[in-house]
């Protein structure tokens, strides 16, 4: 019949192949426009206390200021997905507020505004992984799913609360919350590397932050970025392939492995994005104060 149907207007086959070559081509290219992402960073806080990049690089300078900041990170899709890599922190929970002097700390629903999304129009939130700092904002947003590594969740609700487990920079009050998500149907797990979780944005696991911390592949309609979150702390680690200053990590050689990886996932290197390095809202243009465009 298609031999008929060819023949009838007169199609070769050579023209009919190069036709559906150059569809498929079309198709995906819209499709993935589709699925193409704005990609916002928001301040949401700084810190009074002076760091240096040795205490987040190992092998860093010690006398080298590094600006640090503390951020999360807004996809607004084209597709009705306005998804946000973790969730920030409520500063009243948290004991670690006094070692990091924090400073004009804003709410992250209020830090939201700023990119013109409500707390109820976040559709998703991608957990990197689960340190005050990271997740202690989950409540804030009332509609979202939220997405995390399975191991990484064993590890946050179970074996870190063991005896010598390892806790540091977990919160009892977060592990609450996120079991609580849990029993009501909004958290979704991941099982392990490489996984497309929404149309469009790819999670990676490799650099054991935490027990399987993550991080996240998006295009922004023009570039694959890539938001290293604490896989990477500041650009120094980015830059030197340097793991990062001791107890940063389970495993060193994955963290720099993951660093290499990242690299071969991107266009541009600048399009991996460090998850406590103020430099960020510099190298980038400002969207409004304390946002940076990622384009």
């Amino acid at each position: 019949m298609l031999r008929i149907y060819r023949q009838s207007l007169g199609i070769r086959p050579a023209r009919i192949a190069m036709l559906w070559f150059l569809f498929c081509i079309a198709f995906s290219a819209n499709a993935q426009q589709n699925n193409a992402y704005e990609v916002f960073a928001i301040k949401f806080a700084g810190t009074d206390q002076p760091f240096y990049e040795g205490e987040w690089a190992d092998g860093a300078p010690k006398d080298v200021p590094v600006p640090i900041s503390f951020m999360f990170w807004v996809l607004k899709g084209s597709n009705g997905k306005n998804v946000l890599v973790d969730a920030g922190f409520l500063p009243e929970k948290v004991k670690e507020e006094a070692f990091f002097k924090i400073a004009g700390y804003i709410r992250p629903d209020s830090a939201l505004l700023k990119v013109g999304l409500k707390a109820g129009d976040i559709t998703d939130i991608i957990i990197s992984h689960p340190h005050w700092d990271h997740i202690g904002g989950l409540g804030l947003f009332p509609n979202a799913q939220v997405w995390m590594q399975r191991l990484d969740f064993q590890g946050f609700v179970g074996t870190a609360w063991q005896k010598d487990g390892n806790k540091g920079g977990l919160a009892k009050e977060d592990v609450r919350s996120v079991v609580e998500l849990n029993l009501v149907g909004k958290l979704n797990l991941i099982d392990g590397d490489n996984k497309e979780i929404l149309p469009g944005i790819k999670v990676f696991t490799g650099s054991k932050h935490t027990y399987d911390s993550q991080y996240v592949l998006v295009n922004n309609g023009k570039e694959n970025v890539i938001i290293a979150s604490d896989n990477i702390w500041i650009y120094y680690s980015l830059d030197h392939l340097a793991p990062p200053s001791p107890g940063g990590t389970h495993d060193p050689k994955g963290y720099v492995d993951a660093i290499r990886r990242m690299k071969t996932l991107v266009g541009d290197p600048q399009y991996i994005l460090p998850g406590h390095d103020s430099r960020v809202f510099e190298r980038f243009p400002s969207a409004v104060k304390g946002v940076a465009a990622i384009k």
